[in-house]
């Protein structure tokens, strides 16, 4: 401890970290050389002495750390006063009494008039750390003066500071409209930041402010078109990001639609996009669905339910209806929408659209009936509850425009036990509303449908309902009449916005995970800390929203996870029915623009790692991948030794093109009349192909090749049509070499890398499947810097690491690099441990996985380690035999 080396110091000063828990006795030995290294001349050793300090949650060091503690905070150097204020916010959480008693908070107070940016942004955000703990107590007293400073300090703080400001700034209340203003333009930069969660904090303390502003002010206008530009660049951000972006613009949307309504073309769905992202991008284009846009709403929406993702369908065939009630004028064209959708006979479409349907005939009565005709031709493929109950509500309501109403009513009858609860009381309903439009041809189905609930049934609901129906029948027709014929309200569009106080106090929380959940902190934060309820400043005049947009159900989080891989369907039959005309060539993706698969990678563990920031605040409001998807083990101890990479050279090989396989036979002549195909696969400077020989050993010339792949785990699809040049003669053989990208659909298959083929000619269609080796879907941007790739492994739950051992492989380390280095697997760092080569590498697939891997190898061993951690594990066994093949061959 006494050594004059920093970084000796520093790895000394983390290991008494780690043990003074278990051993508090020992630690307090140390007591000395901390008082002493907070006096040193070197203001680096001043700041790690009182750093170090703060985190020893032991009680009697505590009392000897007051005294370096209150020199520091006023020490000559910004450095250690910023670190200073951070050590009272643990020092608070460890004893609060002590913290108060030493006046520590009145010195953080003044902190906040600190010449030095950071130091302001650091006291900021220790008091609104201590405040958070103790709701009650008035810390940040803030006033104009304050807020001044405030703002100075904002143009030049770090974006982690940046962030604590505004999040300040939130919580402060301007005496008048003027004052608002004023903030407002001062906090107006902040849009163009970098960072998403600076722009998403400004954002938080605009939309609050302008709740003051009157909508007559030119400045309000001015205002409302800055705020749509950074939240459409939020966008263009990887999906963990842009999902979160898109939970607080729905929350944006249904406060003040006007700031994104001219924005309705980049939520539109792109092929690529995640479903959590392809859903909620959904919801806001009913939100901002207008007269001015409902065309091209529709026509995408159209396209839509086209696609192959069953969920999304759905979403987008609801959404038709949807839009149907929000804007009456396109109400007649989604109608029309609905129906070519029905005339697909796809079965989940049908349902969904006749879900629909019953919505658009409750808000326009007597307008669409002229489609029950549709409706009735598909009642037989109807076997889903909702869809079954919506269809029997429909007949029983226009019982009397259908002349075989009873009959199809009673279809429905003859398994009443086995029907849902939802279908049988709207059954049960829907023959009662019959009985009373036809009174004589129906008595038996009524005293059928009200035996069955009352008698054999044991629903409590359903025999209630059964027994009033009965009851009203037996003594009062009329009655009954106009009970159960009686006129039902309009429906409203407005169902699934979320409360209005509620939504107030989720705009004041933009940014966190509150905004992400659609809940308030009170809902899901547990434990004894107060949690404050925020609510939007009085209004100055009316500026009631002008239109009041659709949103998601309140306080229903979308937990829609991420899917890496869609999970395998009936392959045979989508091989049967490929189209096998020339192939859709979408556009080669460029590998640097693939979307990241995995979550938010920093994991928040740099900070802590670059030794300056502020640690131990819980961090600024950092947006947050969707719920589930948050690992489970940030901030878990260094594993493997790996906290020293940075100092370690990186090994770094030559590039000669990735390894490719020899040809082998893929279809045998003897299966394909004649035909023989053998072929494999290569990937150089970022292009795949698959290299194939056709010959021909039957006694006729084959012509008219075409091929097509079925969907495949990674998307793998023909970028250009088979060019078979001239037709092929009996005997010859020809070679080709036909491009592949990864923009095809996708199924996850089983194996992984299995590829189903379908090749034609004139002769017939033939197919075969092959497995192709994972390694030329590995990406030429692959390499990670370290500390990304070390925060990463850390983050990355340790259940995820598989183990794998490459036998026979005489190479030495940086032969491997190098051969590894060819086929995109990149060595981010490599060091020496005990005499073992420790190689640490990386690389990406196409659809943005990252695979993390450590290599051991020991000289003179021709037996390696090989560890891999991934987020999606089943590729790590693929990646394993990509490594074998690619070190012995």
């Amino acid at each position: 401890m006494q050594t004059d080396n920093l970084e000796l110091k520093k790895l000394v000063y983390l290991y008494l970290m780690n043990y003074a828990k278990s051993q508090p006795d020992m630690a307090i030995m140390a007591v000395n050389t901390f008082v002493k290294d907070c006096e040193d001349p070197n203001p680096l050793i001043r700041a790690l002495a009182v750093r170090t300090m703060g985190c020893i949650r032991v009680d009697k060091i505590t009392e000897y750390l007051c005294e370096p503690l209150r020199k520091c905070l006023k020490d000559e150097d910004p450095y250690v006063r910023k670190t200073a204020a951070v050590c009272v916010a643990k020092l608070h959480d460890i004893n609060a009494q002590l913290v108060e008693d030493q006046g520590f908070l009145d010195t953080l107070k003044d902190l906040i008039s600190d010449s030095n940016p950071m130091v302001v942004a650091n006291a900021v955000a220790a008091l609104s750390e201590i405040a958070e703990s103790h709701p009650s107590s008035n810390l940040l007293d803030l006033n104009p003066q304050s807020i001044n400073k405030l703002l100075t300090a904002l143009n030049e703080c770090t974006e982690w500071g940046q962030i604590f400001i505004l999040d300040c700034l939130a919580n402060y209340t301007p005496k008048d409209d003027r004052e608002a203003q004023s903030i407002c333009e001062r906090v107006t930069p902040r849009l163009s930041h970098a960072n998403s969660a600076v722009v998403l904090s400004a954002v938080k303390v605009l939309m609050k402010f302008m709740e003051m502003l009157s909508k007559d002010l030119d400045y309000y206008g001015t205002l409302l078109k800055k705020l749509a530009p950074p939240l459409v660049t939020l966008l263009s951000a990887e999906p963990e990001l842009q999902y979160v972006a898109l939970r607080n613009i729905n929350l944006i949307v249904q406060k003040r639609p006007e700031i994104l309504k001219h924005e309705m073309k980049v939520f539109f769905v792109k092929y690529n996009d995640p479903i959590y992202v392809k859903l909620e991008k959904l919801d806001i284009m009913i939100r901002l669905a207008s007269q001015a846009n409902i065309a091209q709403v529709l026509a995408e929406l159209k396209e839509y339910a086209t696609e192959v993702d069953v969920d999304f369908v759905r979403k987008a065939v609801r959404a038709i209806g949807r839009c149907a009630i929000k804007v009456e004028q396109s109400a007649e064209r989604c109608v029309s929408t609905l129906l070519d959708l029905i005339q697909t006979k796809v079965n989940y479409v049908v349902q969904e659209a006749i879900v629909v349907i019953k919505d658009i005939f409750r808000k326009y009565p007597n307008k669409y009936e002229s489609v029950i005709a549709t409706l009735c031709e598909n009642l037989d493929s109807l076997d889903e509850p909702e869809a079954r109950a919506a269809m029997i509500w429909i007949v029983g309501e226009y019982a009397e425009r259908i002349d075989n109403a009873d009959e199809l009513l009673e279809s429905f009858l003859e398994g009443f036990h086995d029907e849902s609860t939802q279908v049988q009381l709207q059954l049960l309903t829907a023959i009662v509303k019959l009985f009373l439009k036809k009174p004589t041809e129906t008595q038996e189905l009524v005293q059928q449908v009200l035996s069955l609930a009352t008698q054999d049934s044991d629903n409590p609901d359903l025999r209630d309902r059964g027994y009033i129906y009965w009851r009203l029948l037996s003594t009062d027709p009329v009655a009954a009449k106009e009970v159960v014929l009686a006129e039902k309200p309009l429906i409203s569009e407005e169902t699934d916005l979320i409360e209005p106080t509620l939504l107030d106090e989720l705009i004041c929380y933009i940014g966190t995970l509150a905004s992400v959940y659609h809940k308030p902190p009170s809902a899901f934060v547990e434990g004894g800390r107060g949690v404050v309820h925020k609510s939007l400043p009085p209004r100055t005049a009316s500026n009631e929203s002008v239109e009041s947009p659709e949103t998601a159900p309140a306080g229903a989080p979308s937990n829609e996870q991420p899917d890496v891989i869609p999970t395998q369907g009936d392959l045979l039959g989508d091989l049967l029915n490929l189209d096998l005309g020339p192939p859709v060539s979408g556009p080669p993706l460029a590998t640097s623009s693939v979307q990241m698969g995995a979550v938010d990678l920093l994991g928040g563990g740099l900070d802590s790692l670059m030794g300056d920031e502020p640690e131990g605040i819980g961090g600024p409001n950092f947006v947050a991948p969707p719920a589930a998807a948050v690992p489970a083990n940030l901030g878990a101890p260094m594993g493997s030794g790996l906290s020293d990479l940075f100092d370690l050279t990186s090994g770094v090989g030559t590039l000669s093109g990735s390894y490719v396989a020899p040809k082998a036979v893929w279809l045998p002549a003897m299966k394909a009349k004649g035909l023989e195909i053998s072929g494999t696969f290569t990937r150089q400077v970022g292009s795949i192909s698959m290299d194939l020989q056709l010959t021909n050993k039957a006694l006729q010339v084959m012509t008219d090749f075409a091929i097509q792949f079925n969907r495949n785990s990674f998307g793998l699809a023909p970028a250009a049509p088979l060019q078979v040049h001239a037709p092929l003669s009996p005997n010859q053989s020809v070679e080709i070499s036909l491009p592949l990208n990864t923009v095809g659909s996708v199924m996850k298959m089983e194996p992984l890398n299995n590829l189903q083929v379908a090749v034609k000619n004139n002769i017939d269609v033939f197919y075969f499947s092959t497995l192709y080796p994972l390694h030329i879907l590995f990406v030429e941007d692959g390499k990670m810097d370290r500390q990304m790739f070390l925060a990463t492994w850390k983050d990355i739950p340790n259940e995820n690491e598989a183990q794998f051992q490459i036998r026979d492989c005489p190479l030495n380390a940086e032969a491997v690099s190098s051969r590894l280095q060819s086929s995109n697997i990149f060595t981010v760092a490599k060091r020496n441990v005990e005499g073992q080569d420790m190689l640490y590498q990386s690389l990406k697939l196409t659809n943005g996985i990252w695979v993390l891997a450590e290599l051991r190898i020991q000289p003179g061993n021709p037996n390696f380690t090989l560890s891999l951690k991934c987020r999606a594990p089943e590729v790590s066994q693929h990646v394993y035999q990509a490594y074998e093949t690619i070190l012995k061959n």
